[in-house]
């Protein structure tokens, strides 16, 4: 096997650890978005400014979701090259 490649439990190891972020990516984006619709549901908010959390909503559940996504391989790597 050359030395310079990963072995195939490394990568198995990896697309383990990016499904494993896709999936827990969805609870920080469902929180944040709960948090911040909430109010407008519970004070009945109506017209523009219930189309404005919502869209602001989504903004910062995509954001909770993509750091996660990009965190977890990263401490993932980071462990790896550790020798964990």
């Amino acid at each position: 096997m050359d030395m310079g490649r990963e072995s195939r439990w490394e990568k198995d190891a990896m697309t383990v650890e990016i499904v494993f972020a896709l999936v827990t990516a969805s609870v920080p984006a469902a929180t944040v978005f709960a948090v911040t619709f909430a109010p407008v549901l519970a004070l009945g908010v109506s017209g523009p400014a219930r189309n404005d959390t919502l869209t602001g909503g989504a903004v910062l559940a995509a954001a909770a979701g993509v750091w996660r996504v990009v965190r977890v391989p990263r401490r993932f790597d980071a462990r790896r090259r550790e020798g964990h």
